[in-house]
């Protein structure tokens, strides 16, 4: 089946949510990459989503608030933390267009704890902060224990878009996440308004995220820097897509 079209609104509207989630001050940035070299690091039953034959890897910081169970309200203190996450784009069988996560970094051990042994996530424990000088943001992230990687990102928040172009919607449309589940593939539903977008400007770059998470490191500038305020997300109930190979 086609890919569905991308669209500034979710075409599956979540009923009653399984979790909420307050997604802020964050950053998009991304490169291309051959949809050959990632399509392994995908689950099962999906494959690369591509623009004009070209797939892309994105790494995203922000600062995650008010998360929690069902409709809400989010929890204040453990439901807020700094959270950076490594990401490619998949398409499944029924068309639906995704966000596969090679990893999660988030400052709080409990909510990690809890997306990778509840929700099956690659999330990691990591020490992690967010400052803002004016229009300029530091991203900040060293994993815990064994795992070394890093990463520091330095971004000037620019003008807000009007109008996003082609690429912009489809790096950041995305209604659902793919994920592994014991042997499975799972297809979760996502939904919240449009993308406030803002075109950003990468002043200093020194990451290790992407290359630790089995992906070509980052080289040359993005070719798509943009930066959110943030908006509220709420997640479905997942959908089994098929059993894994």
């Amino acid at each position: 089946m086609r890919p569905e079209p991308v669209t500034t609104v979710t075409p599956r509207p979540v009923g009653l949510p399984t979790q909420v989630q307050g997604w802020h001050q964050l950053t998009f940035l991304h490169w291309p990459v051959d949809p050959e070299r990632v399509a392994g690091l995908l689950p099962a039953g999906t494959r690369p989503d591509t623009l004009d034959g070209v797939t892309y890897v994105g790494l995203v910081p922000f600062l995650m608030r008010g998360v929690g169970l069902g409709p809400g309200p989010g929890l204040p203190y453990l439901g807020a933390f700094c959270e950076t996450n490594v990401r490619l784009y998949s398409v499944d069988g029924q068309g639906r267009r995704g966000v596969v996560f090679r990893s999660l970094d988030a400052s709080r051990l409990l909510p990690a704890l809890t997306g990778r042994l509840g929700f099956r996530l690659p999330y990691l424990w990591s020490s992690m902060r967010l400052r803002r000088d004016g229009d300029v943001i530091t991203y900040t992230c060293r994993r815990r224990g064994r795992e070394a990687a890093a990463s520091r990102a330095v971004v000037r928040i620019g003008p807000p878009i009007a109008e996003p172009s082609p690429l912009e919607h489809f790096l950041t449309a995305r209604w659902g996440l793919h994920t592994a589940w014991h042997g499975h593939t799972l297809h979760q539903p996502a939904e919240h308004p449009p993308w406030p977008l803002h075109r950003a400007e990468l002043l200093d770059l020194d990451d290790g995220l992407v290359a630790a998470a089995g992906l070509p490191a980052p080289a040359g500038p993005p070719v798509s820097a943009l930066w959110s305020p943030g908006v509220r997300v709420r997640f479905g109930r997942p959908a089994l897509l098929r059993a894994a190979r």
